[in-house]
C-alpha cells in the first residue's frame, strides 16, 4: 500500500476554479494562491447573507492515544461519501500548526484515500494565515512596550499586562523571558513569555468573526493588561486594533481546496483543543452552510476537549445547530485504553478492547447530553479481528448506538458510504435537540464547575490561590456571561496524561484564568498543560528534508 505522501502526489487535481464553480461561485469570487488553492474573496462571502444554511455534522473522537484514531481522515471519508451519495456536501476542518509538524504528530490533512490537498502547502506556509496571525499579535506587544517606552501616558502596570508574545513553533525555551535587557535604549525590563500562535487570542479571534468588522471590533477589546488603578487596558486604548485588522484582512477569508475525489474543502483556523477551543472558523463553516447541502466540521482531539467547545463557544456564539454527531474510535485505541502497551496492539485482545469502550460510553453519555444524535464510525484497520470488532459493535448496541466499520482509508467514498447513508439518517429524522451545557447567566467558577465534574466526572474542582478572586472581578467589570475554555491534557479526562480509560472521582486543579475578551470566552488552565509546547527528544524535524527531486520528505 502506497504511503499518504505518494497517494496525495499521484492525486488528480482539478483546477481550484472547477472545485469552485461546485459551490456556484465564479472565478470573480475567488482569490487564486496557485492552481489548487485559493481563498473566498470577501465580497462573495457577504453576498451569501440571508440564504438558508444547509445541515451541519460534527465529527469527533474518543481520547487520542499514540495508537491513532483517525478523526480528519474520518471527517473527509464522510465528505466524500455523502457526495457520493448525491449529498452536495463540504468538508470544513482547520489548518496545521509548524509546531506539531516539525514536533511529533506529522500531516493534518487526512491520510490514506481519505486525504486533503495539496498536502504539503496545507501542512506548511499554505496561504500565509498563521504568518498574518503571528504578526497582528506580535504588533500588538511590540506596542504595548512602545506606549510604555515613550512615557506610558495610559499608566499602565507593568507587573499586570497579560498579552505575552507567540510564534508558530515549539519552543520550551520561550515560556519564561526577560524582555528590556541591554540599557535603557531598548525600553524598560520585564518578564512575560511566548505561547505557540494556535494559541494566541488573536486566533480564535480570527476563528469567530463573522466579518472585517466584527475581526475589528472584536480586536478592539482585546484586554492586554491593567493601569495601575486596576483599570483594564485594550488594544483600542492602544490604537493597536486598526493595524492588526489591516494585517489579518486577506487571512480572514476562507481557504477553499479539494479532497482527493475533488469535492471541496475549506481549511481554515487553527487553534489547539487542549488550549484553545479547538474549531475551524466561523466564516468557513457559515459560509460552507450556505453553499453546500451537508457540511461535515471536526473539533479538536476527543470529544471531551473538542465536541464541548464546538458546542459550548462555537454553536454558541455563531448560532450554529448540529444536527448530528459522528464518534471516531479505532480498535487499536481502545485496546490502548484497555492496558495493552503500543507494542502488543497487533495481537488480538478481545478483553482489552472491552474494557477500552469505557472511553468510547463515556464520550457517547457526554454527546448525547447536549441533544445530538450521533453514530460510531469504527476507523478499519488491518490488523483489526472480526472478534474485537463484534465486540465494539455488541458494546454500541448495549448502549443505544451502532459501531460502522468504515475502510475510507483504503477505498475512499466507497468505504465510507454506510456512513454517509447513517448520517443521513439521522439527520433526515429530526433528533436533534440541541442544547448547550450551561445557560451564560451561570456564574463563572460555576461554569467551569458544571464542565469538570459534568464532561470530566471529576468529584472536586480545585481553584490555586487567586483565581476565584479573578473570577468574581470579572463578573464585576461585566464578563461574567462568557463560555468557558478548559485547557487541560487531550489525553485523559483526568488532568493525568496517563490515565487513559473513563476514570471518575478525580481533582482538577485550575492553576490560571485568562481573560479573551475580545475571542470571548474565559480559558482555565488546568493541570500542567502547557501553551507553549516543546519538541520530543527526537523532533519530526530530523528527518524532513528535500530530495533529489526537490520533494518534501519526512513530514508525513
Amino acid at each position: 500500500m502506497p504511503s499518504d505522501i505518494q497517494i496525495a502526489r499521484a492525486a488528480r487535481k482539478q483546477p481550484i476554479g472547477n472545485i469552485a464553480a461546485k459551490l456556484g461561485l465564479g472565478d470573480d469570487d475567488i482569490l487564486r494562491y496557485g492552481p489548487d488553492k485559493a481563498k473566498i474573496a470577501h465580497h462573495a462571502v457577504a453576498g451569501l447573507a440571508g440564504r438558508q444554511h444547509g445541515r451541519l455534522v460534527l465529527v469527533t473522537a474518543i481520547n487520542p492515544t499514540p495508537a491513532g484514531e483517525g478523526k480528519t481522515t474520518t471527517t473527509v471519508g464522510l465528505g466524500d461519501a455523502l457526495n457520493r451519495i448525491g449529498k452536495r456536501t463540504t468538508v470544513c476542518i482547520r489548518e496545521a500548526s509548524l509546531g506539531p509538524n516539525f514536533g511529533m504528530k506529522g500531516g493534518a490533512a487526512g491520510g490514506g484515500h481519505a486525504q486533503i490537498v495539496p498536502m504539503e502547502e496545507m501542512n506548511l506556509h499554505f496561504t500565509g494565515d498563521f504568518h498574518a496571525i503571528t504578526a497582528a499579535h506580535n504588533l500588538l506587544a511590540a506596542m504595548i512596550d512602545n506606549h510604555i517606552y515613550w512615557g506610558n501616558t495610559l499608566d499602565i502596570d507593568t507587573r499586570r499586562i497579560t498579552w505575552r508574545r507567540v510564534m508558530d513553533m515549539n519552543d520550551r525555551a520561550l515560556r519564561d523571558i526577560v524582555v528590556g535587557l541591554g540599557g535603557a535604549s531598548n525600553g524598560f525590563s520585564r518578564q512575560t513569555g511566548f505561547d505557540i500562535t494556535v494559541a494566541s487570542e488573536v486566533m480564535a479571534i480570527l476563528c469567530l468573526a463573522r466579518d472585517l468588522d466584527d475581526l475589528h471590533a472584536r480586536l478592539g477589546r482585546i484586554v492586554i493588561g491593567y493601569a495601575r488603578d486596576r483599570r483594564p487596558i485594550t488594544a483600542r486604548d492602544l490604537k493597536a486594533d486598526g493595524a492588526m485588522t489591516v494585517l489579518l484582512r486577506d487571512a480572514l477569508q476562507p481557504n477553499l481546496v479539494q479532497t482527493l475525489e475533488n469535492n471541496p474543502a475549506m481549511v481554515h483556523g487553527g487553534p489547539f483543543a487542549n488550549i484553545a477551543h479547538g474549531c475551524n472558523s466561523v466564516i468557513a463553516t457559515d459560509t460552507a452552510l450556505r453553499l453546500s447541502d451537508y457540511v461535515v466540521t471536526e473539533a479538536g482531539f476527543g470529544a471531551d476537549l473538542g465536541a464541548e467547545k464546538f458546542l459550548d463557544i462555537k454553536c454558541r456564539l455563531a448560532g450554529f445547530t448540529p444536527a448530528a454527531v459522528v464518534l471516531v474510535a479505532t480498535i487499536r485505541a481502545l485496546k490502548m485504553n484497555g492496558g495493552t502497551a503500543k507494542q502488543d496492539l497487533g495481537t488480538e485482545d478481545v478483553a482489552a478492547v472491552t474494557r477500552g469502550c469505557a472511553n468510547l460510553g463515556r464520550h457517547i453519555e457526554n454527546l448525547r447530553g447536549f441533544g445530538l444524535p450521533l453514530v460510531v464510525a469504527v476507523n478499519h484497520f488491518a490488523g483489526d479481528t472480526p472478534a474485537e470488532i463484534a465486540a465494539l459493535q455488541d458494546y454500541c448496541i448495549r448502549h443505544g448506538t451502532e459501531a460502522i466499520v468504515c475502510r475510507h482509508w483504503a477505498k475512499g467514498a466507497a468505504g465510507a458510504e454506510e456512513l454517509a447513508h447513517r448520517v443521513v439518517e439521522l439527520v433526515e429524522g429530526g433528533e436533534a435537540d440541541f442544547h448547550t451545557l450551561y445557560p451564560d447567566a451561570m456564574p463563572l467558577w460555576q461554569k467551569i464547575e458544571t464542565i469538570c465534574t459534568r464532561i470530566y466526572r471529576a468529584a472536586h474542582v480545585e481553584a490555586l490561590p487567586g483565581v476565584r478572586a479573578q473570577l468574581n472581578l470579572w463578573e464585576e467589570e461585566g464578563y461574567g456571561h462568557l463560555p468557558i475554555c478548559i485547557a487541560k491534557t487531550q489525553y485523559s479526562f483526568s488532568t493525568d496524561p496517563d490515565l487513559r480509560g473513563a476514570p471518575e472521582g478525580h481533582v482538577i486543579p485550575v492553576r490560571e484564568v485568562r481573560l479573551n475578551a475580545g475571542a470571548g470566552f474565559i480559558v482555565a488552565v488546568c493541570g500542567q498543560i502547557m501553551t507553549m509546547p516543546g519538541l520530543p527528544r527526537h523532533p519530526a524535524a530530523e528527518t524532513i528534508g528535500l530530495n533529489d527531486l526537490g520533494q518534501i520528505e519526512g513530514l508525513f
